[in-house]
């Protein structure tokens, strides 16, 4: 990225990256990560790319999840923590961006604190993962308790592989050389206890019965080919939360991304 990344921590202990030099704040409530902590510099560039486009009409802070977490922490205590903080650091109602586990835990946040979001984008995320998706997850988890950490990397990333032919096995080998960076993208941080707290949180995420209770313009995006998820929970979500519109590409996987991701996201923002 061109602009300048800031990292640090919140007064409440949430930790941020910070990009983009516009006259508006943008939050995005980051997706699953090994570790609770601002993106190594590396890392930043690697998962946060995509969203570069924000930059020159935006500030914005991409944040995380405390660390230490309680061996007990649902997806609706990290929403609790998030809305601490920016009451505490912005002018609100904000804009925001939720990513994968980030969506799902901005689905509880738009719901129960309502006042602090002006528009709302449910990026490549659901009311709940497929079945799939949470096996994967939570083998990852079972990984990363032994410090078997390119492993669980290996394990989440073999999850958008293609189910045969050559496809399978390009796709194996590149995820495997991947993996072999394991640690300098994505981190091995000594105590794995946060990383399984948040999947086990995320694996008892069900939010169909209150997407109704989101009143924020919503923008639900997403590729319908997004292993995690379906095009059928996409959907559906969409459905369930008043007046969302839905956006689905056809051929894009976890997370959406390319030009047109982001011209439609920086339009939903903008409309009036």
């Amino acid at each position: 990225m061109k602009s300048k990344t800031v990292a640090g921590y919140f007064n409440n202990g949430l930790p941020y990256n910070k990009f983009g030099h516009g006259p508006r704040d943008l939050v995005i409530f980051q997706g699953l990560t090994f570790e609770n902590k601002p993106l190594s510099a590396s890392m930043f560039r690697f998962f946060f790319k995509i969203y570069k486009f924000l930059g020159e009409d935006y500030t914005v802070y991409v944040v995380n999840r405390k660390s230490n977490l309680p061996d007990i922490y649902t997806l609706k205590n990290m929403a609790d923590d998030y809305a601490k903080m920016i009451t505490e650091e912005f002018e609100y109602p904000i804009d925001l961006i939720g990513v994968s586990t980030g969506g799902s835990i901005a689905q509880h946040f738009a719901a129960d604190h309502p006042k602090l979001v002006r528009k709302l984008v449910i990026h490549s995320s659901a009311y709940t993962l497929n079945k799939k998706a949470r096996d994967v997850q939570m083998h990852a988890g079972q990984l990363a308790n032994q410090r078997k950490w390119r492993e669980a990397c290996f394990s989440l990333m073999s999850l958008s592989l293609s189910e045969k032919g050559i496809k399978k096995y390009m796709g194996k080998l590149l995820f495997w050389f991947i993996s072999l960076f394991s640690k300098k993208l994505f981190g091995a941080p000594e105590d794995p206890s946060d990383l399984i707290v948040t999947i086990k949180a995320e694996d008892n995420h069900n939010f169909k019965n209150r997407l109704s209770e989101i009143a924020a313009p919503t923008l639900v995006i997403a590729g319908s080919k997004d292993p995690f998820y379906s095009e059928i929970l996409f959907c559906e979500t969409a459905e369930c939360i008043p007046n969302a519109k839905l956006i689905l590409y056809r051929k894009l996987g976890h997370p959406a991304s390319g030009r047109k991701f982001a011209r439609d996201v920086i339009v939903f923002l903008k409309e009036a």
